[in-house]
């Protein structure tokens, strides 16, 4: 699945339009998208339907679905932002000569509005560019204002969002279900947009995926599909060498949880072997709450040195080397020492204080191994952009991700609602997940353990991130329809990769 930009959605439009596919056609399939999406949720044809329809191509798509509810037996009234043309407006014409009602926008009401069971937004969709007056402001005031308590269905889009930025007008009518044609829009994925948009729904309209307008647009939409043919394959032959050695260096006096979580995290998604390398002083509580995992014998009792990387490099081989979690702000002379030998370590993922030590290091991209896996939330992503965070919470993650994950050579998951992972080659792809079940201490740990237990065995950078973070996200969801949107423990999550990976491979 694609995510567009208004105007890659534009040049799209156009592209199917030359290729034969009229834009006629493509508003057709969106009308009945969007009455299809109505009747499979709702009694459409017990229910009372208003329709606001803009002047537009949204508002044709309104009428579109207008006619398919009214024929599926649904009270349908449409309400006209301005005059329509039986001459000129086929979609009108068709609608006057079934007898549907319709009025302009100044005949709803407080009390019209309330005797309504759905709400049909069609009035702007993505053609949202500046904050919304007029007429248009005062028939969504009235609405705003009202008592209505149905439900709202958006066209393309809540009307006020816009498509890009996920900016939101305050006269922006809040919806349950949004129907968005041939590709999810950036906005649809950016707050406070995403908040907007009730359940999301792709439809699809005719538009061609090979036409290049289509082919050539970067950001693509994580699904289960994808992650199915991503998965590693498990013979079975396999044996714990087959599938990898994941070696973690983590934890600290300060921080006892985190090697525990990441390595749990590594075995649920099928490495082999996990070696937890952890200081002395934790190493028997840490034994003890996994006993699967092998531990090298680190000699610094409480935070790593430089004399760790020596145990790392001559120790058991390892297929690749998760180093950050819980390892303190004090270890950067073992951080230091590590990267001064980035061409003899294993594929490298660097998650938490990892993160912090290296944007502490003057021109640490250049001494990281290529293509590792940064995996930064958005103040860890600040320090090593070296920019205020408020300054980056602006910015749209997308770009952000892409310009950066380019400028370093590394493949870079900016975590959050709606993880973007991007490649130093310019793929990028976005994980369909906004769960604040998830936003709880050990998450990105679990995160983390999940990314080098598949690293381990022999996966792509790029690719491993993804379904890491897939796999992830998907356990939150999985964990979310047992325990709502809060009280999950991060330690049950690592358990939960081992059910989202089986949904995933069906």
């Amino acid at each position: 699945m694609k995510i567009f930009t208004i105007k890659e959605m534009i040049a799209a439009e156009k592209a199917a339009d030359n290729a034969g596919i009229s834009y006629m056609q493509m508003m057709e399939a969106a009308g009945k998208a969007v009455a299809d999406a109505i009747i499979a949720r709702f009694p459409a044809a017990a229910s009372r339907i208003h329709i606001l329809a803009g002047t537009g191509n949204n508002g044709g798509d309104g009428l579109v679905a207008a006619r398919y509810l009214a024929e599926a037996g649904a009270a349908v009234t449409v309400y006209l932002h301005r005059p329509r043309d039986v001459e000129t407006d086929s979609n009108y014409a068709k609608l006057a000569a079934m007898g549907v009602e319709m009025s302009e926008e100044t005949a709803v009401s407080h009390q019209n509005t309330h005797a309504a069971d759905i709400l049909i937004d069609a009035l702007l969709g993505t053609g949202a560019a500046r904050p919304i007056g007029g007429r248009m402001g005062d028939l969504l005031r009235v609405i705003q204002q009202s008592t209505f308590s149905g439900r709202v269905i958006a066209v393309d889009s809540p009307s006020g969002m816009n498509c890009d930025s996920g900016a939101v007008d305050p006269l922006t009518m809040p919806a349950d279900l949004t129907v968005t044609f041939g590709a999810a829009k950036r906005g649809h994925f950016r707050f406070p947009g995403a908040e907007v948009c009730g359940e999301l729904l792709i439809a699809d309209i005719g538009i061609p995926p090979t036409l290049p307008a289509v082919a050539n647009v970067p950001l693509t939409l994580m699904d289960t599909k994808t992650a199915r043919k991503m998965m590693p394959k498990r013979p079975l032959n396999g044996h714990k060498g087959t599938f990898g050695t994941a070696l973690i260096a983590a934890g600290s006096n300060q921080y006892w949880g985190a090697p525990l979580l990441a390595g749990r995290a590594a075995y649920r998604v099928g490495a082999g072997i996990v070696a937890l390398a952890v200081p002395a002083a934790i190493r028997p509580t840490i034994a003890g709450g996994l006993p699967e995992a092998t531990y090298p014998v680190v000699r610094e009792k409480d935070v790593f040195s430089a004399a760790t990387v020596e145990l790392l490099l001559n120790g058991r081989p390892a297929h690749a080397l998760l180093v950050g979690p819980g390892i303190s702000e004090k270890a950067g002379e073992f951080m230091d020492a590590l990267l001064s030998h980035a061409d003899e370590l294993p594929p490298l993922v660097v998650d938490a204080d990892g993160l912090n030590l290296l944007a502490a290091m003057p021109n640490w991209a250049e001494k990281l191994p290529p293509n590792s896996i940064l995996t930064p939330h958005p103040g860890e992503m600040a320090r090593l952009m070296d920019v205020p965070l408020p300054q980056l919470m602006k910015m749209d993650r997308v770009t952000a991700a892409q310009e950066m994950a380019k400028k370093w050579g590394q493949t870079l998951m900016l975590k959050g609602a709606y993880t973007v992972v991007a490649a130093a080659d310019g793929r990028v792809t976005l994980l369909p997940f906004a769960n604040p079940l998830l936003g709880v201490a050990g998450s990105g740990d679990v995160l983390a353990g999940g990314i080098v237990g598949l690293l381990a065995g022999g996966m792509d950078g790029w690719e491993t991130a993804v379904l890491a973070g897939y796999l992830h996200g998907l356990a939150g969801e999985i964990m979310a329809e047992k325990l709502g949107d809060a009280g999950l423990l991060a330690s049950e999550l690592a358990d939960g990769l081992t059910t989202a990976r089986k949904q995933v491979i069906g």
